[in-house]
This record gives C-alpha cells, sequence and structure tokens, in this order.
C-alpha cells in the first residue's frame, strides 16, 4: 500500500508520520465536503480540524488532490484567492460524496476495533 508523509505534531514537539493513503484522502474529503477550497486552503482546513494534529505539506497534498481529480472525487476552476492571486479551487463531486460517506464508515469500524483492543488486557 502506498504511503503518504505528513507531519504530526503534539504541543512539545514535531515528528514525521506515515500515514496510508486513504488517510490523506478522508482528510481531503472531508475539508472539501463544506465548501470549495484552494490547496492552501485545504492544508489550513485539515489543521483545522484535526485542532493542529495534521500539517500536510504540500509534496502530500497536491499529488493526492491531483489523484482524486483524475479519480473523479473532485472537479476544479481557477478563481481568486482571498489575497487576490490566482488558485486552483477544488470541490467534491457526487463520487466525491459517496467516497466520503465510504471512507467514513470504513474508519469508524477501524476505530471501533483498536479501541476494542486497546481495552483488552
Amino acid at each position: 500500500m502506498l504511503l503518504q508523509i505528513i507531519y504530526m505534531s503534539n504541543r512539545e514537539d514535531e515528528f514525521t508520520a506515515d500515514l496510508l493513503q486513504g488517510t490523506l484522502d478522508l482528510l481531503v474529503l472531508k475539508a472539501l465536503s463544506a465548501q470549495p477550497l484552494h490547496g492552501l486552503g485545504v492544508s489550513t482546513r485539515i489543521n483545522q480540524i484535526t485542532k493542529g494534529t495534521f500539517d500536510v505539506k504540500p509534496g502530500s497534498l497536491f499529488p493526492a488532490l491531483h489523484r482524486m481529480e483524475e479519480a473523479g472525487w473532485l472537479t476544479s476552476s481557477w478563481g481568486e484567492s482571498e489575497n487576490n492571486r490566482r488558485a486552483k479551487f477544488y470541490r467534491l463531486t457526487a463520487a466525491g460524496r459517496r467516497q466520503l460517506k465510504q471512507e467514513t464508515d470504513l474508519w469508524a469500524r477501524i476505530a471501533a476495533a483498536m479501541a476494542r483492543a486497546l481495552e483488552v488486557s
């Protein structure tokens, strides 16, 4: 399985974590579920919704956005960012919303299974 590198931080120190591609996909899809965003906006939104735990770097984010667009989960259009710069804005397609639901359901099952496993003494 392909791994993506992003940065995770806890308040004391930063460390690099390997995340499965599906994890990054889920974070991107969730970030775009409320409104279209440009790349920096997606990264910022992921940082916000994870309360600063994940800081997705451009080297991981932009290949994921392009791959997800090719898969038909996202569509893009050029627009103007809040600082009056030309930027590519991404939005979820119907297929992207279905993918978000599938991945959310999967992660809920994984999280529940992990929680049960960690409770075992």
